[in-house]
């Protein structure tokens, strides 16, 4: 007997024109989710998401300047050739854009230069000092009062000197003295935390929990106030050397807090100002901090 026309041999009658048995999943081949249309749904498909806007880098070539490496070469960074190698490393950055170009030129006065993340001291016209200020000088560039001043001591140079922070009368120790506004604030300012080291003389024996308790924080009339580190450097019968390190910048902070505590001060000296050390300074004296002292007080403002 000769078979019906178009039916599938094997297949049962009325089923749909071309549909056989319905085949196995391929091996090694998995259901994949539906990815949406930010995603690479496809070898070579468009990935269809918003991308941000990209920032428009700035121009930081001055056609007037002096050429990057011999700024760099002039701060002492290096030869004029090891300066050249750093651009093209791109280990310098001008106004925070990295330059790889050896033809770019740059204003040192108004444009700011970092080389492996720190700042360059670019302006010679800056000054930079640590003086140490005895007891009995008044922390003012002038005294209407006719007192001694730390300006009496710095009054043969020409430049308008103003000192970072203050010291009290019977203080000693270390001040830093610029004519760099924008440092000196920051420096001053509580919120880039710089920190400041005193040692203090205080009747002793001290009690073995005074510097937690320093730690932790005492409440004075203006506020409370908390050490960063309090640690005792020598002990004598009657009295103690100790060392305070605070971030606080409060008129006689150092003072008020230690009478507070029952061991009023009898002799205090500051010793370091962030980065920077009071060192073999004399007293009364004052000495140029070097490059790399003010690269780690820019550091250490943020700058």
């Amino acid at each position: 007997m000769t078979p019906p026309q178009n039916r599938r041999p094997g297949g049962p009658q009325g089923a749909g024109r071309g549909k056989g048995p319905k085949k196995p999943p391929r091996p090694g081949r998995r259901n994949q989710p539906d990815r949406g249309t930010t995603g690479r749904s496809r070898s070579g498909q468009a990935d269809l998401a918003p991308q941000p806007p990209q920032a428009a880098p700035i121009d930081i070539h001055d056609p007037e300047g002096t050429r990057l490496q011999k700024v760099l070469a002039a701060a002492g960074i290096g030869s004029r050739r090891a300066c050249e190698l750093l651009i093209s490393e791109g280990r310098v950055e001008v106004d925070g854009q990295v330059v790889r170009e050896l033809g770019v030129r740059v204003d040192p006065i108004r444009q700011t230069v970092h080389v492996d993340g720190e700042r360059v001291h670019l302006d010679e016209s800056r000054v930079y000092l640590a003086f140490n200020k005895p007891t009995g000088v008044v922390t003012t560039m002038s005294d209407e009062l006719g007192r001694l001043s730390i300006g009496d001591y710095v009054a043969g140079r020409p430049e308008r000197l103003f000192h970072v922070g203050r010291l009290d009368a019977d203080t000693e120790g270390l001040l830093i003295l610029t004519n760099d506004g924008d440092l000196a604030h920051r420096l001053q300012h509580p919120a880039h935390g710089v920190l400041k080291t005193y040692i203090a003389e205080i009747p002793g024996p001290v009690p073995r929990d005074l510097g937690k308790q320093l730690r932790e924080g005492v409440m004075l009339e203006d506020g409370p106030v908390k050490v960063d580190s309090f640690k005792v450097v020598d002990s004598r019968p009657g009295k103690a050397m100790v060392e305070v390190i605070l971030h606080e910048g409060r008129k006689h902070i150092v003072r008020r807090m230690l009478e507070h505590v029952g061991h009023p001060v009898q002799t205090l000296v500051r010793v370091q100002v962030g980065p920077i050390t009071l060192g073999s300074t004399k007293s009364g004296r004052w000495r140029n901090l070097s490059r790399q002292e003010i690269s780690d007080l820019y550091k250490a403002a943020g700058l």
